[in-house]
């Protein structure tokens, strides 16, 4: 494992003062060299001129949140982390620009199967950046490519690993169960790119659907689903307040009614209760029994 290390440099206003002092009274060496001539004196400062060249080579500037990765004849030798104007060795090639920026990549929507067999449609957001960048470099090929790679596959494996809309309250799904499915999207993340150097800031779904060819039989079942919860909670606030309705007249002496008349009175006022029609009454001229 190639493991991030900080590369030598030297603050670079100072050498490159002095590599223009060192290259000027080279120059003029070599003038007098050739006026003269003497043959050493051209020869030293030749070597000198091409040599100072080379030194110019060694400046490099490392803008804010940015890093440089340096190598030296094939060989890593160092990160360059501090903004500002350096100089190092001018034979260190390549110094690849690696940026420190927190950025964000929005995987593909995805078309996957969900624990039950449903089709579906989800994409995530990513929110990344690089913390090491030597093995963002040189421990994969091109660590943004591997970064959508993986996305995508922790993106369908959690995908698999829950059902869209469970049936049971009790049981996670992707619909409802918000944080546990972050946590566990950006986990299988992060775990899939460290090798790559690369932390994970957070990691969300940005898009969530049943495939077109089963959204409609999905809606109406999910409609089904709200109409009979939304029964079953009339149906009990009915039945409560006929209870209630019993329970009074019988203790307040109001009306004596045998079984048969308390059905008929439950049955009536469940229909009013439960009736989405608004119900027309009906005035009994007669007795109680007739």
């Amino acid at each position: 494992m190639i493991r991030e290390k900080p590369a030598f440099h030297v603050i670079g206003l100072p050498v490159l003062l002095v590599l223009i002092a060192a290259e000027i009274a080279s120059i003029y060496s070599l003038i007098r060299g050739a006026a003269s001539p003497s043959v050493p004196q051209i020869i030293a400062s030749s070597v000198a001129i091409v040599a100072l060249g080379i030194g110019f080579g060694g400046f490099t500037v490392v803008n804010p949140n940015e890093a440089r990765v340096v190598q030296f004849v094939g060989s890593y030798i160092g990160t360059l982390r501090t903004p500002g104007f350096w100089w190092l060795n001018p034979l260190a090639f390549p110094r690849r620009a690696v940026s420190q920026r927190v950025r964000n990549f929005e995987s593909a929507r995805l078309k996957v199967n969900d624990k039950d067999g449903n089709p579906i449609e989800i994409a995530s957001i990513v929110v990344w950046r690089v913390t090491d960048t030597a093995e963002a470099v040189f421990q994969v090929d091109d660590y943004e490519n591997f970064l959508r790679v993986q996305t995508e596959a922790a993106l369908r494996n959690l995908a698999t690993s829950y059902s869209y809309d469970a049936h049971d309250d009790t049981l996670p799904s992707l619909r409802t169960a918000h944080a546990e499915i972050i946590d566990r999207l950006k986990t299988e993340i992060q775990d899939r790119l460290a090798k790559a150097g690369i932390e994970v800031i957070e990691a969300r779904i940005s898009h969530l659907a049943y495939a077109p060819e089963i959204a409609q039989a999905m809606l109406r079942r999910q409609q089904a689903s709200a109409v009979i919860a939304a029964r079953s909670r009339i149906v009990e606030g009915a039945v409560g307040m006929v209870q209630m309705a019993l329970d009074e007249l019988s203790r307040k002496g109001v009306v004596e009614l045998d079984e048969e008349r308390k059905a008929a009175m439950v049955s009536n006022l469940l229909v009013v209760l439960c009736s989405e029609q608004s119900t027309q009454p009906v005035v009994n001229a007669g007795t109680l029994y007739q």
